[in-house]
């Protein structure tokens, strides 16, 4: 009599996942009337705001009068169908962001990378910081997040973490921790900062001037917000991190791991000596000439890409005069780490493409999200200011999910809610509140932010695999989010 085995269940592949929220989307474009509103004035002159059109007037929405409703199975002349949204997603946008700018980010900078880890000098240089520094390696995972929380709440660091968790995770698997770790230090620590922060001027500072009250405002719950969930942060991955250590094979990242560890141990060629040195200073010059450009240049993702790239360059000349690689050998480099954040870059596009489905996220442009933001902001008009707070909150958590821009989503969302605030009696600092929260804490979940899947892909996880690990901790994230909410309604924050 034979046993027929069966297979275990396993998550569906991201693209998977995908392909069927897409098919949501074009089911929603049929049923949902499309919508827009009219843009008044220039948006306000905080630092990002020129990326924006303007500030949208909350009483000007209306439907389209257009006969052909809803999204065709294909379309032509360039056009936005059902079958059309992964190339167009992928094409979407410009240099300076999702999807395109997001795509060609990942490629180059996995491709610079690609060089650098081939060498072998971060492995051997990572073996023998170890080595010295084995008594403050508990020092390592507080100070990283702290920093990196706090460079999510200064200068809106997002993107830029995709660069560090190619650094990090080298470091991360030789201590004994897993990629997930590597993520959490790095991704999550800036998004926890970016929802927090009281200064950033991707989404603090633009929500508030639409909101037309002072920039910098209401700064004091905001700093201790902030404390309250870096050290939150700092504690549940201190935790996890050493239960990973303790038993790495709880890790749902182990086999990758695993792999990557290995591939590190072959491309260690030598132990330590003075090229690596050379290398190494190399590299760390660049990462210097990158963070002074993002924070006294206001560089973005073209000049941030373009800098990864030169500084593979150099790395490779060094590498070549060296007599550690060959010319060949740096092109394979190049080649094998753009070719392995290829999924992820694809899945940045389709997840754009998804947006485009129902309209894409423009105000001033006819669209389904447009529609169902207008009836949602309407449905809190009736309610109690606690729970009109709270509604406030889950509407952003879930508009970010379709626009994943900080910016975006305050040019999109901070012109109805505000004056909504007022309607239920509360203050438009309290609005202001709920959006970023909404907007930066599901950052850490949602398949549409470009960062958190090139972040993923970088230290190859999947984003199933991460779902499977960070939905307790987004749920803690939102407990602690909505109890700020309680307590500003309850001080009367202004």
């Amino acid at each position: 009599m034979s046993t027929v085995t069966k297979k275990p269940l396993s998550m569906p592949d991201a693209f998977v996942i995908l392909f069927f929220v897409m098919i949501l989307a074009a089911v929603a474009s049929h049923l949902v009337p499309a919508g827009s509103f009219t843009l008044l004035e220039p948006a306000p002159a905080a630092e990002g705001a020129a990326k924006l059109k303007g500030k949208i007037d909350p009483d000007s929405f209306s439907f389209v009068n257009d006969s052909q409703q809803g999204v065709p199975l294909f379309a032509e002349g360039g056009g936005i169908g059902f079958f059309n949204y992964a190339f167009e997603g992928l094409v979407s946008g410009n240099k300076w962001g999702s999807a395109i700018g997001v795509v060609a980010f990942i490629l180059l900078t996995g491709g610079a990378f690609g060089i650098i880890m081939k060498t072998g000098a971060i492995h051997n240089g990572i073996l023998a910081l170890i080595d010295k520094t084995k008594r403050m390696e508990f020092l390592f995972i507080p100070l990283m997040f702290g920093l990196f929380s706090l460079g999510g709440a200064v200068f809106g660091m997002g993107e830029e973490a995709i660069a560090f968790c190619i650094v990090l995770l080298p470091l991360m698997l030789a201590l004994g921790y897993d990629a997930i770790t590597t993520v959490l230090v790095t991704y999550v620590a800036t998004q926890i900062g970016f929802a927090t922060s009281w200064m950033n001027p991707f989404n603090v500072a633009i929500a508030q001037g639409i909101a037309e009250i002072p920039l910098m405002s209401g700064k004091d719950l905001r700093v201790v917000m902030w404390a309250v969930f870096t050290l939150f942060g700092i504690i549940f991955t201190m935790r996890y991190a050493a239960k990973v250590k303790a038993n790495p094979e709880l890790s749902l990242s182990f086999a990758t791991d695993q792999k990557l560890r290995a591939q590190q141990s072959a491309e260690a060629k030598n132990s330590y000596s003075r090229l690596d040195s050379v290398i190494l200073l190399a590299f760390f010059a660049g990462l210097i000439w990158i963070i002074w450009g993002v924070t006294t240049r206001q560089y973005y993702i073209p000049e941030i890409a373009s800098q990864f790239f030169t500084i593979g360059i150099v790395i490779a000349v060094i590498a070549v005069l060296g007599k550690r690689l060959s010319m060949n050998d740096a092109a394979d480099g190049f080649k094998h780490g753009a070719a392995e954040l290829l999924p992820a870059a694809l899945i940045v596009g389709m997840a754009k493409g998804i947006v485009l489905l129902l309209g894409g996220d423009e105000a001033d442009s006819p669209s389904v999200l447009n529609t169902l933001l207008y009836y949602s902001g309407q449905a809190l008009g009736d309610l109690p200011a606690f729970l009109s707070a709270w509604l406030m909150l889950i509407i952003q958590s879930v508009i970010n999910f379709f626009v994943a821009s900080g910016s975006g989503q305050a040019a999109l969302t901070m012109p109805l809610i505000a004056p909504l605030a007022d309607l239920v009696g509360l203050s438009r600092q309290i609005a202001v509140l709920a959006f970023q929260l909404g907007d930066g804490l599901t950052n850490c979940i949602i398949p549409t932010s470009a960062a958190l899947i090139g972040c993923l892909g970088v230290v190859r996880v999947d984003w199933t695999v991460w779902f499977r690990f960070v939905w307790k901790l987004q749920l803690w994230l939102f407990a602690l989010a909505s109890a700020f909410m309680f307590l500003a309604v309850a001080i009367g924050y202004q």
